[in-house]
């Protein structure tokens, strides 16, 4: 059963919805953070004036109270209050009224350069207005509604002597109103926004995920046809999905080649296989009928040849599995010794030796390696005519390990061509002389496998020169 959200379109649409909405609530709350803070700071500033408007008015210090005139609509209130509380004056709406609020404003601070200072009490002096003021957002009632305002609270001194606190409050309702418009707009307009960014996520999305689609469709009739030389799309797009696709087409063209080479390789070894096995019957039932004309060395040859074929087989089936060799330092030095002479006796030609520099350590297998050296030594042993060379040293980092032979050489353009599968040149096609072609394949699987590499080319005195070169061990 699918499951919900299970298809990147909806997954994609769904987090862009989710990140998009976080966003707008966090940027929604941010505005109206900053519309609030502005709207209480103008209404603060809105009250302080008034306040110093009414707290400086020559009646407010002649102490004259009666003669202030005060504001008398609910957008600004003010009372005068005296330093025992008593209500000194007060706006039309709030006569008769207690005082609404019962703050003083902070101490006031450093004399001013003007000479206008403060007494040591902290109030204002004789005739003046402190410079201290104070802002509180307080609720005030009007019979059965509340309303909410900022209040300023400035200090006066009248002309006697007589301290008073003056506080003037502005209504921040009409401001709230316009938060409330504001915080309405924001809840109807995020689900409509939020629709359009999912339906416009999940619309993008498809579009750009329709290259992908093609390339899964393609290759589901490709592993369902077995065609592997079919390819999938590529868009002219030039972005990740088009690197995709080309990258997958590398990948089918690398396997279509992995494919042809194993059949060929499957076609080549039944081949191979077949004539020995041919060979070998032919001889067994000549020799069921004649057993005096049953040629045992002969016999004994095609088994030896079966064998070394069967082994060649099995190793290139292990290389192609990928199996790496096994961790060990192995001293190429006594490896060359060691199997020259276990070939001394068979060798028609005894390699002329020479080995330069040390320690000639590599990391790898002794088994495969030695099993390179032979194969190197098996193939000059078959073109050579009178010379070897063995040639041993260090360049660097690397080691090289080169075998020489005065034959016929390889051409130019069959270098690389020797180095395949079940290759054999013109020169050595007989049963007898030829191998198999899978001597040279082996080397440079197992060399290559070893982070090294092996090469033919010309060798100084005609001939053919194998040089393969190995990183050094450290």
């Amino acid at each position: 059963m699918r499951r919900p959200f299970s298809s990147v379109r909806a997954r994609a649409a769904l987090a862009a919805t989710l990140v998009v909405a976080v966003a707008l609530v966090a940027a929604g709350a941010a505005v109206v953070a900053v519309l609030r803070h502005d709207l209480v700071d103008r209404a603060g500033l809105q009250s302080e004036v008034t306040a110093r408007t009414v707290a400086g008015a020559q009646a407010a210090l002649s102490g004259d109270f009666g003669a202030l005139d005060l504001p008398g609509d609910e957008e600004r209130i003010v009372q005068v209050v005296g330093s025992s509380g008593e209500l000194l004056a007060s706006g039309e709406d709030l006569r008769g009224r207690a005082p609404v609020a019962d703050f003083a404003p902070a101490p006031a601070g450093p004399a001013p350069s003007d000479g206008d200072h403060d007494e040591p009490d902290g109030h204002p002096a004789r005739g003046r207005v402190g410079t201290a003021v104070d802002h509180r957002t307080l609720d005030v009632r009007y019979g059965d509604e509340i309303h909410t305002y900022r209040f300023a609270a400035v200090e006066g001194t009248t002309y006697d002597g007589r301290t008073y606190t003056v506080y003037a409050g502005t209504s921040l309702e009409d401001g709230q109103a316009t938060l409330d418009q504001v915080n309405r707009a924001l809840l109807v307009g995020l689900p409509f926004l939020l629709v359009v960014v999912a339906v416009v996520t999940w619309l993008v999305t498809r579009r750009a995920l329709g290259p992908v689609e093609g390339i899964r469709a393609e290759m589901a009739e490709i592993t369902t046809s077995g065609d592997l030389s079919r390819r999938v799309p590529e868009p002219a797009s030039h972005d990740e999905i088009a690197r995709l696709a080309a990258t997958t087409n590398e990948t089918l063209a690398a396997l279509e080649t992995s494919v042809e080479r194993q059949h060929r390789f499957v076609a080549d070894a039944s081949h191979e296989l077949r004539s020995p096995i041919a060979s070998l019957r032919t001889q067994l039932e000549v020799a069921r009928a004649h057993s005096e004309l049953l040629d045992v060395d002969e016999v004994l040859q095609d088994v030896v040849r079966l064998q070394h074929l069967a082994a060649d087989l099995l190793l290139l089936a292990r290389l192609d599995a990928g199996e790496s060799p096994v961790a060990g330092r192995v001293d190429l030095a006594a490896l060359v010794h060691e199997e020259l002479a276990g070939r001394a006796a068979t060798d028609g030609i005894s390699p002329a030796l020479r080995i330069a520099g040390g320690p000639l350590e590599v990391n790898g297998s002794r088994g495969q390696l030695a099993r390179v050296l032979g194969n190197l030594l098996d193939n000059a042993q078959r073109h050579a005519t009178s010379t070897i060379g063995v040639d041993l040293h260090a360049d660097g980092a690397d080691l090289v390990l080169a075998v020489t032979d005065d034959g016929p050489g390889i051409p130019g353009a069959d270098r690389e061509r020797v180095f395949e599968r079940f290759v054999r040149l013109d020169e050595g096609r007989t049963r007898d002389e030829g191998g198999a072609g899978l001597g040279l394949a082996i080397a440079r699987d197992v060399i290559r496998r070893h982070g090294g590499t092996l090469t033919v080319s010309r060798a100084p005195g005609g001939g053919a020169a194998f040089e393969a070169r190995l990183p050094r061990a450290r």
